[in-house]
């Protein structure tokens, strides 16, 4: 019978099922940073319990470390806490970290697929909302909180129920200018930040079998915000390309039939959809959000929601507080709206390829009067391609301040962050209300190329007409 990706993978993790009618589900890989994993060390101590499989999990620190400093103790002594904790914690039950002293170091969704580590047919988890990334490889790959990490340190499984499946079919070309932050802010704001709940959506199409693995995980890496718990791309020649010779593929005799293994868990042609989405590659623009959720988002060439216009009470709500707390006038230009800020980097967007982008476009522009510009790579991998470059002197030299790896201004659990009520231009996945450091620090999302345009005219702007340019 045919099968998708998802039925392949959950089958072959699947340990039995639970009288409440979820899955005990067998966890290939997990992965762990030094914040939500220090309770379950803790409750693990309490219970007396051992790590089951320590090989088969990996650590690396990202959300707390400052950017701008590298000696310890850090200034934060409860990021310097942290930090010691899951030095302990990783020590103590042999499990691989990616500390800073390694020079592989980085946001943890970033570091899994340049290790090798992240490899299709896989079930993964980590202590993160974005792990959904990892489905780019062909993976099952989702967040889990403290008490199912510690189920999985203890025992390698987790219960899970079984997600319907979406496809979502991308065909056709991008217009110029057009990237994957694109195409994922097109698909949130058709579909909702409910849409995909319960679901795991399958992306498909042209668009997608063109992208390249660092746009797959872009798109992956936000399926948390449309609400799907799950995001994956069929492994194919593309994923192999990428994860040969990487530190923790197969080699040798191992790795012919690896490769077969992996393209085994494609979904096969014929197989059931619980839904299909079909969308034109061409009707999609650069894009922004204007809001304080993913969804609230329209093309550089809309004007922002009139609430006045809303077809509900409830959305006609839901606009009024956007606005109000994102200071926005309804029915005006988004393009246009000022910036204080501009961040470059996160899970999302902190990808060597990401940092290319910029460089190829920004070179002999200056970033606006008044605009503080960062720019973050998302792994020490990311940071030595980018510097061996020079990507990193082209940045500086158009005024942004070149950062160490980390996941910074995303979450900000870190010095960087937001003052006030600043208007921050950012490549990364979240525009709640608070979300980067201030409790009225405002948020608009859209691609890396786009932050540069931002940064450039100290204003929300239509990089196509900035540089010029589109995207090669």
């Amino acid at each position: 019978m045919a099968k998708s990706l998802f039925e392949k993978v959950w089958d072959a993790h699947a340990v039995r099922t639970l009288a409440n009618g979820q899955t005990q589900l067998l966890i290939g890989t997990h992965l762990i940073h030094e914040v939500t994993s220090p309770q379950a060390f803790g409750m693990l101590r309490d219970l007396n319990l051992p790590v089951l499989m320590p090989t088969r999990t990996f650590a690396t620190v990202d959300h707390i470390v400052p950017t701008d400093e590298f000696a310890e103790p850090y200034r934060d002594p409860l990021a310097q806490a942290m930090m010691d904790e899951l030095r302990r914690n990783c020590a103590e039950n042999n499990i691989t970290f990616f500390d800073r002293g390694t020079g592989k170091q980085g946001i943890v969704h970033i570091v899994g697929p340049e290790q090798g580590i992240t490899q299709p047919g896989t079930t993964i988890a980590c202590g993160d909302s974005h792990t959904s990334t990892h489905g780019a490889f062909g993976a099952i790959a989702f967040g889990i909180g403290t008490t199912q990490i510690r189920d999985v340190l203890a025992t390698q499984t987790m219960a899970l129920g079984k997600l319907k499946v979406r496809r979502i079919e991308v065909n056709g070309t991008l217009p110029p200018g057009v990237y994957a932050k694109d195409v994922i802010l097109h698909i949130i704001a058709q579909l909702g930040v409910n849409g995909g709940t319960g679901f795991a959506y399958e992306y498909a199409g042209s668009v997608f079998d063109n992208f390249s693995m660092e746009e797959r995980m872009t798109v992956c890496n936000m399926s948390i915000e449309g609400g799907a718990r799950v995001g994956y791309v069929n492994p194919d020649q593309t994923t192999v390309d990428y994860l040969e010779g990487r530190p923790y593929s197969p080699t040798g005799d191992d790795w012919p039939a690896a490769v077969a293994r992996w393209l085994g868990f494609a979904s096969d042609p014929g197989c059931h959809y619980d839904d299909v989405v079909v969308i034109d590659a061409a009707q999609i623009a650069p894009s922004v959000t204007w809001g304080i959720n993913p969804g609230q988002g329209i093309s550089i060439e809309q004007s922002i929601p009139d609430p006045a216009l809303a077809t509900s009470e409830d959305e006609k709500a839901s606009i009024e507080e956007a606005l109000e707390y994102m200071k926005l006038t309804p029915g005006a230009p988004i393009k246009g709206t000022p910036i204080n800020v501009a961040f470059l980097g996160s899970c999302t967007n902190g990808r060597l390829s990401d940092f290319q982008e910029v460089a190829r476009v920004i070179a002999g522009h200056k970033v606006a009067a008044g605009v503080k510009a960062i720019a973050v790579p998302g792994s020490q991998i990311v940071a030595a391609q980018c510097e061996k470059l020079g990507i990193d002197k082209v940045l500086t030299e158009a005024g942004f301040e070149w950062r160490a790896a980390g996941c910074s201004m995303c979450l900000a659990m870190n010095p960087d962050k937001l003052i006030g009520d600043q208007l921050c231009a950012s490549s990364s996945n979240r525009n709640f209300k608070g979300r980067q450091g201030s409790t009225t620090g405002r948020t608009v999302l859209m691609s890396p190329v786009m932050v540069a345009a931002a940064a450039i005219t100290g204003q929300v702007s239509d990089a196509r007409e900035v540089f010029a340019t589109g995207r090669n």
